[in-house]
């Protein structure tokens, strides 16, 4: 066996070569006496792969320290890993290799060794994730010296830790990953052709290589003395927690020390210190319980679910190796959920599922009688409207849809819907759906579309009506959906990232539309009126309001909760805000994730159930059925984790200006991997009904081949507190529907509110909702009351005006609101909203300010604003900095210089320094000499707070 090197941590030898090197492009900056013209022999060249866990060398080391002797002449090439961006530059030599985006293509940096420095990915979000190593400028030989290791030994003989027997002597193997485990070639034939494993010796182990991945079994050595404080061992494979060496302690069978690979071939040492264990018995165990098997079929199997192993020495003093396998370097995923069920029956199903004491849960429908539920709502009886949507995922041609709509009842209370008819059919790619006001509304990408209802037939009384049309088909399972009525009386719905609209009504030229391609929409019924109320996000499917009447929405793949404020801007997974001088955008309220592991959501779906069970998450219901449930699940907001099975369920608390999102306990647990509940309503008696498109694959496909098209259920979920009620408020008299805004179950006060909007407001109706804002001592019930003059038109701008000066906050932010609702106040309004940003207490109020100042024109705002910047309060706060800006931003274009006298009085930091970039952006002479002036101002007056400024500044005007 070949002996191991004792150099510094990270060390990689260099390989010493005379060729010529092509560089990739570089800029003027790049042009220096620093960098090596392309003719140039080089001293030392380094290759590393790029990928987004970091660059790797070819013998495995993750970001290498990469060195020199001062005067070399250096060139590193990387080659791509994948199909990414990535590229690699030097930090202070201020150099730049090309970019890469095809997996398998080089680039090149190439310079003088002058200095230490760090290399680097400039790709944003690159240099964070891991992709970032050291450039040390050494004297001397690097070459390091030679330690050998000492092989342990049992009564005289060494032992066959090597496996240079040829056999598991000294070993016992379980199970089928160690029945033929020895490989004696490199590449390996269990192994992928271009996989160099780079073993000492004549063999080395491994329990199934990229071949025989699906193998599972554990090898433990027997028990030896630990006779030196230092041990290593070569390990490389899978960096997963069920593939994996331990070194173990024999007395207490206590763990020791463990390692996985880092899910690469080659074989890496790794160092363990086994001071605290001297002159004890310890043995080697090599666990394989990961199979790698995917439980999706469009996802791939796993096949670096295996360990290779070889060459366990011990060393008198800490060896170093220019390989070594560091910890930290180490992306480990957490083992495969365990999968209980599927393919089950509805009946089956709803047995196989667990859920809290007291809760049972009943399948009210199931195939053939729904096929497909893709969206469903509840109306004023408390009948289930369905869509099923055959169509997805492909649209048919204009007229050929094959969706439908169904109508669902429970007519006896025992939790099966037993009544059920068919409103319309030939509908094309629904994907949301909301009763009221006299019809159905129907998000149908590229169309919003409204179908008028005969109540008496429950038939559609004319044809589908295209409100609006401009609605993209990028991506058909991010188009919008989740319609449902909001506490202002618009009707609110999502659409995600990767679909593109301009929404507009029909006939509408570009300059009359309205982009969203991520983000919480509205439609205003009767003044047909659409709006962005907020941008951003991934692909939401849930939208909700809580008690206070606040929207939240569920997302995929980034963090999953966001409290929806109007006219902000939040993370998105993927693009750039429509408007290019956003900065930054606001985050999730979520102070915990729903998936495991440090690899990414994608990464964590069926590892995840401990944490909720992964990254895709559908529906959203925030619990407001009334006393039935405990009162812990109230104002809780639910939501389907698809990947997990789960019913995610997430606590709302608030914080400053908005809230914090915090896991709770998983609701329910479906058991059963082909379960997608899409959504969940409460009804009349607070038992919640569930869509459940039941589906082995889980994931969007635009092949409508991988999706079955016979499955589908419906479920309810009920306390044992629940009594079904028979319910028709549409009967109801416009003061038995006022007084329905006092219920406890949010059912009635939510189609009570609607059923008066459609109806028109009238003085009795206004006097007694007003009687319940004046009297009613709950919050909550003022708010209803409210809401409710304001759909029917029952408030005037005096009655708002008063309610500013409200002692609860909730009223008072929302009266700011609908004050600003038309996009114009009187001077009187404005007045009120400057003396409010000067004095206000509340940074909930505060925050709705500065959400109305981006509804009005720039030339109102200034005041407002320039009383909120200085609130040091709201420093950190998770809104408000962002709020503020965003409202500010317009302004500057207008006047650059009160723009900078109003950031110079912010105690946000965030506003003076955009505001900086802002004036920049403008590139007129003007903007620069306002930049220079400034500067010049701030290095008069010297101070530390001032020195990042004055460095900004700089940057700012040397990329003029």
């Amino acid at each position: 066996m070949t002996n191991f090197h004792l150099l510094p941590r990270t060390y990689i030898v260099p390989i010493l070569l005379f060729v010529l090197v092509g560089c990739g492009t570089k800029s003027k900056k790049e042009e220096t006496a620093d960098t090596v013209p392309e003719t140039t022999i080089v001293d030392r060249d380094y290759y590393l792969e790029a990928t987004m866990l970091g660059y790797f060398a070819k013998d495995g080391t993750r970001n290498p320290t990469l060195r020199a002797n001062k005067g070399d002449r250096v060139n590193i090439t990387i080659t791509n890993g994948e199909t990414m961006t990535h590229d690699i530059a030097m930090e202070k030599l201020g150099i730049k290799s090309g970019t890469l985006l095809e997996k398998g293509s080089s680039t090149s940096i190439s310079f003088i060794a002058q200095y230490s420095d760090t290399y680097f990915c400039t790709v944003p979000g690159h240099r964070a994730a891991g992709m970032v190593g050291n450039f040390e400028v050494v004297e001397g030989d690097i070459s390091g010296n030679i330690i050998t290791g000492v092989i342990p030994s049992k009564n005289g003989k060494p032992l066959n830790l090597g496996f240079e027997a040829g056999s598991l002597q000294d070993w016992k193997a379980t199970g089928d990953a160690f029945k033929s485990p020895f490989y004696n070639k490199d590449p390996s034939p269990v192994h992928e052709a271009d996989a160099l494993i780079s073993f000492d010796g004549d063999y080395f182990l491994s329990s199934g290589g990229n071949t025989n991945y699906k193998l599972t079994g554990t090898l433990s050595s027997v028990p030896f003395k630990v006779t030196h404080p230092y041990a290593s061992f070569k390990v490389s494979g899978g960096a997963l927690a069920d593939t994996r060496v331990e070194l173990v302690l024999n007395k207490t069978q206590e763990v020791i020390f463990s390692s996985t690979g880092q899910g690469r071939a080659t074989l890496q040492p790794v160092v363990a210190n086994l001071s605290p264990y001297l002159k004890q018995e310890i043995y080697i165990r090599i666990i394989d319980h990961e199979t790698g098997i995917s439980q999706i079929p469009y996802i791939k199997d796993d096949k670096w679910a295996h360990i290779n192993f070889d060459d366990f020495r011990f060393y008198p003093t800490r060896p170093y190796f220019p390989n070594e396998l560091n910890q930290s370097d180490i992306i480990v995923l957490p083992p495969l959920d365990p999968i209980l069920n599927c393919g089950l029956s509805g009946l089956e199903a709803a047995k196989a599922m667990t859920l809290p004491k007291d809760f049972t849960i009943t399948l009210a429908a199931s195939e053939p009688e729904v096929v497909r539920p893709i969206s469903f709502t509840i109306d004023p009886k408390g009948r289930i409207w369905v869509v099923e949507g055959h169509t997805y995922p492909t649209p048919a041609p204009e007229g050929q849809g094959k969706d439908r709509i169904l109508i669902f009842e429970d007519t006896n209370g025992d939790g099966r819907l037993d009544k059920r008819k068919v409103f319309t059919e030939g509908l094309n790619l629904v994907s949301g759906i909301e009763v009221g006001m006299g019809g159905v509304w129907l998000g149908a990408a590229p169309y919003l579309l409204y179908i008028p209802i005969d109540a008496d037939k429950d038939k559609p009384s004319g044809p589908p009506q295209k409100l609006l049309d401009g609605w993209g088909l990028d991506d058909t399972h991010e188009v919008l959906n989740n319609l449902r009525w909001g506490p202002d009386g618009w009707l609110y719905g999502v659409q995600g990232v990767f679909t593109h609209s301009n929404v507009g009504k029909p006939g509408a030229t570009d300059k009359q539309r309205t982009k969203i391609n991520a983000g919480v929409w509205r439609y205003h019924p009767t003044r047909h009126k659409f709006e962005v109320f907020a941008e951003g996000s991934s692909n939401p499917w849930g939208i909700d309001f809580n008690d206070y009447g606040h929207p939240f929405i569920t997302v995929c793949v980034i963090p999953h909760l966001y409290h929806v404020i109007q006219g902000a801007r939040y993370q998105r997974q993927a693009g750039n805000h429509f408007n290019p001088y956003t900065y930054d955008d606001i985050k999730t309220i979520g102070d915990h994730v729903h998936w495991l592991g440090d690899r990414g959501p994608h990464a964590g779906n069926f590892r995840s159930a401990a944490a909720g069970g992964g990254h895709a998450h559908a529906g959203a219901m925030i619990y407001l059925g009334g006393n039935t449930w405990p009162k812990k699940y109230h104002n809780t907001i639910f939501m389907n984790n698809i990947n997990g099975s789960k019913l995610n369920n997430d606590q709302l608390t608030r914080s400053g200006s908005g809230y914090i999102g915090s896991h709770n306990q998983d609701f329910l647990a479906m058991n059963d991997s082909w379960s997608q509940w899409l959504n969940f309503k409460y009804d009349p008696s607070g038992s919640v009904f569930a869509i459940d498109w039941y589906d082995q694959n889980q994931c969007h496909s635009s092949n409508p081949d991988v999706h079955d098209k016979t499955l589908g259920r419906i479920f309810k979920i009920s306390h044992e507190n629940d009594q079904w009620v028979r319910v028709d408020l549409t009967q109801a008299s416009e003061l038995e529907l006022v007084n329905y805004q006092l219920h406890p179950n949010e059912f009635y006060v939510r189609q009570a509110r609607t059923i008066l909007q459609e109806r028109g407001g009238n003085f009795e109706v206004h006097t007694a909702l007003k009687d319940i804002l004046a009297t009613n001592p709950d919050i909550t019930r003022k708010l209803r009351a409210l809401w409710t003059l304001h759909v029917t038109q029952g408030l005037n701008e005096k009655e708002l005006n008063d309610l500013l000066g409200h002692n609860n906050e909730y009223l008072r932010s929302w009266a700011i609101q609908l004050l600003c609702e038309d996009k114009t106040i009187s001077s009187t309004t404005l007045e009120k909203f400057v003396n409010m940003a000067k004095t206000d207490p509340s940074p909930l109020v505060r925050l709705y300010l500065a959400s109305g100042m981006l509804r009005l024109s720039p030339i109102d705002r200034w005041d407002v604003l320039e009383a909120l910047v200085q609130k040091s309060e709201d420093l950190a706060d998770h809104n408000l900095p962002l709020m503020l800006w965003y409202a500010t931003e317009p302004l500057i274009p207008l006047d650059p210089e009160r723009s900078l006298e109003l950031a110079e009085k912010a105690q946000i930091p965030n506003i003076l320094t955009y505001t900086l970039q802002r004036i920049a952006a403008l590139k007129t002479v003007a903007s620069k000499k306002l930049l220079q002036k400034f500067s010049d101002q701030l290095q008069a007056r010297p101070s530390e707070e001032n020195k990042p400024q004055i460095a900004l500044i700089e940057t700012l005007l040397s990329e003029q």
